[in-house]
């Protein structure tokens, strides 16, 4: 008996066992259920699946667990990062960014600004602020790290120690309050849980005072961070530069 037989012989017994693959059975000995024609489906259409058009592709689309509002929100989110992404590789750090936003117009600012009052600058972080081209310039290096909600604060805090109407204070308080302090503000500065706290209870009994201890916080936090940065960066050394070339 040759090794690829499709069947095998026992003695005894005059059936036949299949061996390896057995060839397919002949039509006529299928049941007549078989060659039956498939009833016609009535009633609603057959889900996705069973159409004949259904592929892998559609099988993702009905992935399970799927939510597309979330999915949504996730590409919006994404486009908003690649989108704060691409103005930060665009930012050039420049004296050029300085002088668009300085309070007067650039070359009216520059014959007005002096080199000796640029170098003052890097004398202490107070003298920065208390010049008003030395915070516009400060406040465009900040812009560069996103970071410029630290200043607004501390400027928002200086403004509100000079209001003078009883009436405007817890108003005033409340609306700073809400934009750099509580958590997940708008603008929210980066300060410790217990000053936060604090700062929230202030916000009972608002005074001239509430502040103060967050704003401190803030201060120091720009002076030995920020500003040695800044003192670095290329906006400031470039306006350095245009000051002395504009003397020489």
């Amino acid at each position: 008996m040759q090794a690829d037989a499709l069947f095998q012989h026992t003695e005894g017994d005059n059936s036949e066992r299949f061996c390896r693959h057995p060839p397919p059975p002949h039509p006529q000995m299928l049941p007549a259920s078989l060659w039956d024609p498939p009833p016609v489906r009535s009633g609603p259409p057959s889900p996705s699946w069973e159409k004949p058009g259904f592929c892998c592709q559609s099988l993702s689309q009905h992935a399970v667990g799927t939510d597309p509002p979330a999915e949504r929100t996730g590409q919006r989110q994404n486009r908003g990062m690649r989108t704060r992404l691409g103005c930060l590789s665009h930012k050039s750090d420049s004296y050029n960014d300085f002088t668009a936003i300085l309070p007067d117009k650039p070359n009216r600012a520059l014959k007005r600004l002096s080199t000796e009052e640029a170098t003052r600058w890097a004398d202490s972080f107070d003298v920065l602020l208390s010049h008003k081209y030395g915070l516009a310039a400060f406040r465009a290096f900040l812009k560069t790290e996103f970071s410029e909600e630290n200043l607004e604060f501390w400027l928002a805090c200086e403004d509100f120690k000079k209001t003078r109407s009883a009436a405007k204070l817890a108003s005033k308080a409340q609306r700073i309050f809400e934009e750099f302090i509580d958590v997940q503000a708008p603008r929210e500065v980066n300060i410790d849980f217990q000053t936060r706290e604090l700062t929230r209870r202030n916000m009972q009994e608002p005074s001239l005072s509430c502040f103060d201890q967050a704003q401190g916080k803030v201060h120091s936090l720009m002076e030995k961070d920020s500003y040695p940065r800044f003192l670095r960066s290329k906006i400031y050394t470039d306006l350095l530069s245009q000051t002395q070339r504009r003397l020489s």
